[in-house]
């Protein structure tokens, strides 16, 4: 079962902004920090120890970011954004649709129709129940559309303010989540064709997600919301490029196609994120890195944490377990996403001089990571190596309560 901590670390009070013009636009210097709270935990109980936090209140020290000499910055960039984030968008008329990817009957005639899905249903066949859960898990994530936009329309200074603003923030959000939309769409209507899970509870699975909502730290700073968004669009891509090659494997070309497809369009939405959050390395590096490290110090809590069937109250950490086990996504990548992240963003570069003393020291827990999460791993191989560990098992309502073998480490 997952744990939770609740930290608290005294700090100084906060000081006055200031802010000094460059070269590249705004650049804003602080030397803050305030009382903050960590949580270090994973899956339903981290996400509901954030969403108690977020509630409360009691967190300050990002609350800090929504001060208008932050938020200014996302007003200064629009001009940047509509050049260079924007343009990274597919117009409908060009970009894949779900009927591209499976059968149509309008266009295949019946018979025509009718094989296509037989053919489906037989190559699914032949993909393995682990894999298959975690294709379901993926699936569910990316239904819950609603809510992950709704997530962005959260950050100051940059949300929709009309629903139909002609900001260059407003229309990538829009444009965005129209992409992601397709994502859903093709996973559902694949798994409704393969006949191999129990459409009826992945449906309540969906409801119960987007009823439930999602949680994440630090909710309407657009700095940190950038920052998660980013590690999370580069997390979709890897798990559905994982899942592209063992369809392959298992000989489901069809499945391979969809799943590659999607992970091409995690990977440019990625683009897009990791650009924002460079920019802001770029004007802000002292509030960046705090950010960052704020975020990291509290993990990324994935956005299905809250995901259940009604059944199985711990069915996210049952999925991410199945996840790690099949290589679909593991503890590994975490690390990975991590240090790709950092090499983009220039963390290990960052000039002393240019940050505050809290900025350098999250600049040095934040490079410091990647090696402690590597030890971890390190230790958890060396100790899996040395006795056996005990196999658990987990029904799936999803394949009519199949149980899967798995370690929830």
């Amino acid at each position: 079962m997952a744990a939770s901590w609740l930290l608290k670390h005294p700090c100084p009070p906060a000081r006055p902004w200031t802010r000094t013009r460059n070269a590249t636009g705004l650049r804003l210097q602080q030397v803050t920090t305030i009382t903050y709270r960590r949580t270090t935990c994973t899956g339903r109980s981290a996400a509901v120890a954030v969403k108690h936090e977020e509630e409360e209140g009691a967190d300050q020290e990002w609350l800090a970011y929504l001060e208008p000499a932050k938020l200014e910055v996302f007003d200064q960039l629009e001009p940047w954004a509509e050049a260079n984030v924007v343009p990274l968008l597919k117009p409908a008329q060009v970009a894949w649709q779900p009927t591209d990817l499976l059968p149509d009957l309008a266009s295949l005639g019946t018979d025509g129709f009718h094989a296509a899905c037989s053919d489906i249903s037989a190559r699914a066949a032949g993909l393995p129940d682990a894999h298959l859960v975690c294709l379901v898990g993926n699936m569910v994530t990316e239904e819950a559309l609603p809510t992950y936009q709704s997530i962005p329309n959260r950050f100051e200074a940059v949300r929709d303010l009309t629903g139909s603003s002609g900001t260059a923030w407003a229309r990538w959000i829009r444009g965005w989540s129209a992409e992601e939309n397709r994502h859903g769409d093709v996973l559902n209507r694949y798994l409704f064709l393969s006949g191999r899970v129990d459409m009826r509870q992945v449906e309540r699975t969906i409801h119960n997600l987007i009823q439930s909502g999602m949680v994440m730290n630090a909710a309407r700073s657009p700095y940190h919301g950038f920052i998660y968004v980013a590690f999370q669009e580069r997390a979709t891509s890897i798990s559905h490029g994982n899942t592209a090659r063992h369809a392959k494997e298992h000989g489901d070309l069809v499945l391979a196609r969809i799943c590659g497809a999607i992970a091409a369009d995690e990977k440019r939405h990625e683009l897009a994120y990791t650009r924002i959050v460079g920019k802001l390395f770029e004007i802000d590096p002292d509030g960046a890195v705090r950010a960052l490290a704020y975020m990291m110090r509290r993990r990324i809590v994935m956005p299905a944490s809250l995901m259940t069937d009604g059944r199985d109250g711990d069915l996210f950490a049952h999925y991410a377990a199945v996840a790690q086990q099949t290589g679909i996504y593991t503890a590994s990548d975490y690390r990975s996403i991590l240090e790709h992240l950092m090499k983009q963003w220039g963390v290990e570069e960052l000039a002393a001089a240019e940050l505050s003393d809290d900025g350098r020291r999250a600049r040095e827990y934040v490079c410091a990571l990647p090696h402690k999460i590597r030890r971890l791993e390190e230790k958890a191989h060396e100790r899996s190596g040395q006795k056996a560990q005990p196999a658990t098992s987990a029904p799936f309502s999803w394949i009519f309560d199949k149980p899967l073998n798995n370690s929830m480490g």
